[in-house]
């Protein structure tokens, strides 16, 4: 990963380079699923903190949970989800703004005062396209764009995820990016392009 491409994953549409990891442990919540896929996107969780060397918590001192899914059939059943609408701010336009989009998946995050991430909602809406996805991979690919505040254009011309030997896996680089990302040398939160040169001279030390 050149730091080119390094800045690349964190500038915005805007132009900005904006990056945050999360200050806290994850303490993940998850709805709308059996309990065979809750125990995968745990499972996804751990694995995606253990690459970072990132805790896990069973719950959020300030929040009870920190990490919360919703898996949807339609984006209007979040309109019935109490007290969603407090989690999360202009709840209706946001839902009338899915819905016009076609979307199949939205993240918001919250920050503290150091712009660390502080909490993280996803929005999974199974559509045709998610439901077709293992899910696994799905989880995986989840957890992982999670996990960082990555560009909003990071990963629309490639996808987070690679497929090896049948399986869908995270890719390398992005693999590389997420563990130096939580050096503890380095900032939470960064606004300045230097940042991205500091990862990238991270990429190629020994583990």
């Amino acid at each position: 990963m050149t730091p080119d491409a390094i800045e690349a994953l964190f500038t915005r549409d805007s132009g900005d380079y904006v990056f945050a990891r999360w200050g806290r442990p994850l303490a993940p919540v998850v709805f709308g699923v059996e309990e065979e896929t809750l125990t995968l996107i745990k499972g996804a969780v751990e694995a995606v903190c253990h690459l970072a060397g990132h805790e896990m918590a069973e719950t959020d001192p300030e929040l009870g949970s920190n990490f919360m899914w919703f898996f949807v059939r339609d984006w209007n059943d979040l309109r019935g989800v109490p007290d969603l609408d407090r989690l999360v701010p202009d709840l209706a336009n946001l839902l009338t703004r899915l819905e016009a989009a076609e979307a199949n998946q939205y993240r918001i995050f919250r920050f503290d005062e150091s712009g660390a991430i502080q909490a993280c909602f996803v929005f999974l809406r199974m559509d045709e396209a998610l439901s077709a996805m293992p899910a696994e991979g799905l989880a995986l690919g989840q957890v992982a764009q999670s996990m960082l505040l990555w560009s909003d254009l990071a990963f629309r011309q490639q996808a987070i995820l690679a497929q090896a030997e049948g399986k869908l896996l995270l890719r390398p680089d992005i693999s590389d990016v997420i563990r130096v990302a939580y050096d503890p040398v380095l900032p939470a939160a960064a606004q300045d392009k230097s940042h991205a040169l500091r990862l990238a001279a991270r990429i190629g030390r020994p583990q």
